[in-house]
């Protein structure tokens, strides 16, 4: 695990700057990009790309196409709508507000392409101190591209989330190898992960922290703390895959949900504009 703690890896003009050459992997990254009625252009390069409104509204250029974002008041008020930018793009980006860009080296170019918040599925996960919210606005079966998974994570506080912990890599010959990103906001909270070290850090808005492989989890909310994470997921898969592998000695977790209610204060957002 790598823990990228807020505002150090800012480089202009983004506030936070993860590439598959500084991560030290070969696929997943992310930008943060914070815009105060300015316009600001970028190349995709090799990586596709989705601008994702943290808090705010833009307009974004791209290949002939003008998109406006409608945005949010921040990730606890709604959930948001975004775009997907293709690899080899020239972008402007214009408006007030903090901007995600989760991003995945691809090799199959697709197109400028619209994501309604309507049509964002928000799934509860869970149960008892396990219930979370789930935005699945990125994944296999919602939404086409190469290589990017992309999803949101809501955890309200006192509860855990990415539980049973879990891993992406070597469950079986046939399971996609996935590099992961958490990107937090709210908090304070606590992640885990482990395999060759054990590490349990605490984390808040800003922060970030790189999987490479290995198990982790659990995302932990501080009593009185919400807190959201914002996971970026990419690898060598042909065809996309979440496909996990639960810790086994925790995996029977899962089967006590069935006996507990779902967390009352979920979802901690609209699910519908």
């Amino acid at each position: 695990m790598t823990f990228i703690p807020a505002g150090s890896t800012a480089l202009s003009p983004w506030a936070l700057l993860i590439t598959p050459e500084s991560a030290g992997w070969t696929y997943a990254g992310l930008r943060l990009l914070c815009l105060s009625g300015e316009s600001v252009e970028f190349s995709t390069g090799d990586e596709e790309m989705l601008v994702l409104p943290m808090s705010g509204s833009c307009v974004v250029e791209c290949e002939g196409v003008r998109l406006t974002l409608h945005g949010r008041t921040s990730v606890f008020q709604a959930v948001s709508d975004f775009a997907y930018l293709p690899v080899g793009a020239t972008v402007r980006i214009c408006g007030q507000g903090r901007f995600a860009f989760p991003a995945a080296r691809a090799g199959r170019r697709l197109p400028v392409r619209y994501g309604p918040a309507r049509e964002v599925p928000v799934e509860i996960r869970g149960a008892g101190h396990a219930s979370r919210q789930v935005n699945n606005f990125c994944t296999p079966d919602t939404f086409d591209c190469d290589k990017l998974i992309a999803v949101e994570v809501l955890t309200p506080a006192g509860n855990w989330s990415s539980y049973p912990p879990h891993k992406h890599d070597t469950a079986s010959p046939h399971e996609a190898v996935l590099e992961e990103i958490y990107y937090f906001e709210g908090g304070p909270g606590y992640q885990r992960t482990y395999g060759t070290h054990d590490t349990l850090t605490e984390v808040a808005a800003g922060d970030a922290v790189l999987v490479p492989h290995g198990y982790h989890g659990p995302s932990m909310a501080a009593p009185g703390y919400d807190l959201y994470y914002l996971n970026v997921l990419a690898g060598p898969a042909a065809t996309r895959s979440m496909t996990s592998c639960d810790d086994p000695r925790h995996a029977w977790i899962r089967a006590t949900w069935a006996d507990q209610p779902i967390d009352p204060r979920l979802p901690l957002t609209p699910t519908t504009r």
